[in-house]
């Protein structure tokens, strides 16, 4: 019961704070004083209070219109919900900045935190990847404005990170129609990832599934159709085994390959009987 009581009082205590600090910063606002907030608003950030140095940087941005602050109070306001992980919001203000103030001493850093802002958000390869996407062309332009930047070896592992995301984007999507039997469209969705990404660390699982979807789509085929379809599988066997001699998945390769010819010489001996 004690325990409930000081948990509550606790509770409250924390609610006054915060409530007396919102006061505190909207009564400051009101004020109209631009160099008290603007001080304030630093004190805050370099406390790492983000919300609040964001709610004064907000606050006193129409007092600094014009002046040699308005450029400031943008990039920390931008860089206080960076901070904060409200990415989305962050990359709105930082590309707003960049685009307004591109002789401001921080649009180097503006530009670089926007770049990081998609990073952050780019989810994992199961899901959409526009924001890696997204990533990859801001850190692009960056480096391309920012050759000597000392963000640049961090950019080349993110870059690194995040184009390896897109090729197991390509490779899971191609191998969710191998997994539900659409051998056709996992076919084309495969060789589709390799053209696109030929140094992807799934290439020989890749090639391997071609062949694989190959067989099978030949197998599963009608009789009018087999024939091109082996054939092709056969192809597809050709580059696997000249490309990985010494794969673990060369047995069952040759298992394929042989199963396919095997088809292929009994229809040519029924061809030559009826002839």
């Amino acid at each position: 019961m004690m325990k409930q009581i000081f948990r509550h009082a606790a509770a409250a205590i924390l609610l006054a704070l915060a409530l007396s600090g919102c006061s505190g910063i909207n009564a400051l606002i009101k004020g109209g004083d631009p160099d008290q907030i603007y001080a304030k608003a630093m004190e805050y950030y370099d406390k790492e209070k983000w919300q609040r140095a964001s709610t004064l940087f907000e606050g006193a941005q129409h007092y600094f219109e014009g002046t040699e602050r308005e450029d400031s109070v943008a990039f920390f306001n931008a860089r206080c919900k960076f901070k904060g992980r409200d990415f989305d919001v962050a990359s709105q203000l930082f590309d707003e900045f960049r685009r307004k103030y591109g002789r401001s001493a921080f649009i180097e850093d503006a530009e670089g935190m926007y770049a990081l802002c998609f990073y952050y958000m780019a989810p994992g390869p199961t899901r959409d990847q526009t924001a890696t996407t997204q990533a990859l062309m801001a850190i692009e332009d960056f480096q391309a404005h920012y050759p000597e930047s000392k963000r640049h070896d961090d950019f080349v592992k993110i870059t690194d990170e995040l184009v390896q995301r897109l090729h197991d984007k390509a490779y899971i999507n191609a191998y969710t129609y191998y997994k539900i039997g659409r051998y056709k469209s996992a076919i084309r969705a495969l060789k589709n990832a390799l053209k696109q990404f030929p140094e992807s660390k799934h290439r020989e699982e890749i090639m391997y599934l071609i062949v694989d979807a190959s067989y099978r789509l030949a197998s599963n085929s009608v009789e009018a159709k087999q024939t091109d379809r082996y054939l092709q599988m056969l192809d597809s066997a050709l580059s696997f085994r000249e490309e990985f001699p010494e794969s673990s998945r060369l047995k069952e390769v040759e298992r394929m390959v042989e199963k396919a010819r095997n088809f292929l010489d009994r229809n040519k001996k029924d061809d030559e009987e009826q002839l």
